[in-house]
């Protein structure tokens, strides 16, 4: 069995906490590890972390990186989606790397997970999933519903046959996200579940499944991985709900019985996880009196909360959110009236992550900006240049070797480097612990697209 994850997506509803630059599932706000780690170690014991493949996006491979060394789960296979294409096509591109790279047969089945669910306790999730394989291995495609705790019109719903006596039960139909009085007929109905996201199935059964309702797909994961990879933006953008779960003949449902689950989808949810006795949840550095069904996330400064009631508060260094509980839902429509008018808040982060460590802004006016720079130990930028700006570099840990032209010098604590406009330079982490500076920038243009990339002494762009 291989397990495949799918951690592409960008996500809207935490904003501001998840941005397009770093969505949910690298969130640590459920525990100390993030969303994907969580989902990652759920699955350790019940398979080895070579026979797990996380599916990503380009510009989040090093933090699927970085997630997976910070649980010893290195060995696990990363693949890169040229492009975002909806489930369908990611699971199709994991299914004919299976099969090239890592030499799979038609037998093989692999299970598909979200990387951002809360799922609990690991151990019954666990036996689950081993009987969901054998129902697999029949020529079945199994997906995991979850029996509602409450109307709720967030979800999708699957509509199963009743026979409580079988394990796994036929699909009848799969529903859309219902308004609340469907929802509470479907509550009232007993054989409705919510959809988990998550499917079980053999390579060969789904390689038939695509042939008979997602031709356009099997006709290109049918020339093997590096084919389907070059062609990939020529999938159709379709979810596997509708490209096969929907049509199926084969799909059947096993219940999670006895296992608590959250899709971490809002604000909502994540206070459903942490309310105390009072229904409050208070995340960072926060001091309240009389607050009731309120949740409070913060980071760095103080929030004071005085007779607050059914209010959800989110602070971050440059982005507030105030909502009524029960309205989070909406916060993905804040999202996109952001992405209308450009503002950075929808894409960026005050503290944006490179391959290389992350940097976090401090202050920005006219003509200058001041970012704090953390680079991982044996890392390095590019050898660059600016024709706009010069920046100032000063240490504040670590030992940082910097290149300027032809020259090469090492600077350390309180030390200070000064790089003018137009001139070429290097920075480089030789030590063993970060090197953290404090850089300020100063120009009459002052933007990221002012840098030119230099590769064996010449200028790439």
């Amino acid at each position: 069995m291989k397990i495949v994850i799918l951690a592409g997506g960008g996500g809207t509803r935490l904003f501001p906490l998840s941005r397009e630059c770093y969505p949910k599932q690298f969130l640590h706000v459920i525990g100390d590890k993030s969303l994907l780690a969580q989902t990652v170690e759920r699955f350790l014991g019940l398979v080895e972390a070579e026979d797990i493949i996380v599916v990503t996006n380009e510009k989040y491979i090093f933090h699927v990186q970085a997630e997976l060394k910070s649980i010893n789960a290195e060995k696990a296979h990363i693949i890169v989606e040229p492009t975002g294409r909806n489930t369908a096509p990611a699971i199709a591109l994991a299914q004919v790397y299976c099969k090239d790279k890592l030499k799979c047969t038609e037998d093989e089945v692999l299970f598909i997970s979200p990387s951002d669910h809360l799922i609990k306790p690991v151990d019954d999730f666990q036996r689950l999933i081993k009987q969901a394989e054998k129902t697999a291995k029949e020529e079945n495609i199994v997906t995991l519903g979850i029996k509602p705790t409450k109307p709720e019109t967030g979800y999708g719903y699957i509509e199963a046959a009743k026979d409580e006596e079988k394990t796994a039960v036929k699909v009848i139909s799969f529903k859309e996200k219902p308004d609340l009085k469907t929802a509470e007929k479907y509550i009232k109905a007993g054989n409705y579940f919510w959809n988990s996201g998550m499917f079980m199935f053999s390579i060969k059964t789904m390689q038939n499944e695509f042939k008979t309702f997602a031709p356009e797909i099997m006709k290109i994961i049918n020339h093997g991985y590096e084919y389907t990879k070059n062609n990939f933006s020529q999938m159709p953008n379709i979810s596997i709900d509708y490209a096969v779960a929907e049509k199926s003949q084969k799909m059947m449902m096993m219940p999670m019985q006895d296992i608590y689950w959250n899709d971490i989808g809002s604000f909502d949810a994540i206070a459903e996880v942490l309310s105390d006795g009072n229904n409050n949840a208070f995340i960072g550095d926060t001091l309240t009196e009389n607050c009731k069904d309120t949740m409070i996330i913060g980071e760095d400064r103080l929030i004071a909360g005085i007779d607050l009631e059914n209010l959800v508060i989110v602070d971050t260094p440059d982005a507030l959110l105030v909502t009524k509980k029960g309205q989070s839902q909406k916060v993905k429509d804040v999202v996109s009236k952001l992405k209308q008018t450009n503002r950075k808040e929808a894409k960026e982060n005050v503290t944006m992550y490179r391959n290389w460590g992350k940097y976090t802004l401090l202050t920005e006016g006219k003509d200058y900006r001041v970012r704090k720079v953390e680079m991982n130990p044996g890392e390095s930028l590019t050898m660059q240049m600016h024709y706009h700006r010069s920046e100032h570099w000063t240490v504040i840990s670590g030992t940082g070797k910097i290149t300027v032209n032809d020259k090469e010098s090492i600077f350390t604590e309180n030390q200070s480097t000064y790089i003018p406009m137009g001139v070429k330079h290097k920075l480089e982490n030789p030590g063993k612990i970060p090197l953290v500076i404090i850089e300020v920038q100063s120009g009459k243009y002052i933007n990221d697209d002012d840098i030119v990339i230099f590769k064996q002494g010449k200028e790439i762009y």
